[in-house]
C-alpha cells in the first residue's frame, strides 16, 4: 500500500499562475474555400472508367496531397493531418455518412462533396491538435 507524501509544488512568491501560449487554431473556412475550388478544377471533366482505376487512383491522390499541403500552408505546426478521399461512380444512387469523434475544441473536421453525371467525390480533411 502507498501513502501520500503529501508533497506539492512551491507557490510562486507573486501568486500569479504563469502564462501559457495560445494554442493555435485551424481556420476552416480557409480550407474550405481551397477545396470547393480545389474538387471542381480536379474533376469537371472527370468520367468514371472501371478499366481506368489508375486514373482514378491519381485524382484520389492528387487531391489528398494537395489538401494536406494547404493544410500544413495553413498551420504549420501544432496539428496532425488526416485527408481522406473517395471517388465513386455516380449511378443516381443515394448514401449517407456520418462521422462521431471525442476530441479537443481547435480539433477539426471539414467534409466537401463534388459530383458530375459520371461520378462524385467526397473528401474529408481533419487536423488534430497535438500541443
Amino acid at each position: 500500500m502507498t501513502t501520500s507524501l503529501g508533497l506539492r509544488s512551491p507557490i510562486s512568491r507573486s501568486g500569479a499562475v504563469s502564462p501559457q501560449a495560445p494554442r493555435p487554431a485551424f481556420d476552416t473556412e480557409v480550407l474550405r474555400s481551397y477545396v470547393k475550388k480545389l474538387l471542381p478544377t480536379t474533376l469537371s471533366h472527370a468520367i468514371w472508367s472501371p478499366i481506368e482505376r489508375d486514373q482514378v487512383k491519381a485524382w484520389m491522390k492528387e487531391i489528398g496531397e494537395r489538401v494536406k499541403e494547404r493544410m500544413v500552408e495553413i498551420q504549420p505546426h501544432g496539428f496532425k493531418y488526416i485527408v481522406l478521399v473517395q471517388i465513386t461512380e455516380n449511378m443516381g444512387q443515394g448514401g449517407r455518412s456520418h462521422m462521431v469523434s471525442h476530441w479537443e475544441d481547435g480539433d477539426v473536421c471539414l467534409n466537401e462533396l463534388f459530383y458530375n453525371d459520371s461520378l462524385f467525390c467526397t473528401c474529408t480533411a481533419i487536423a488534430v491538435r497535438t500541443l
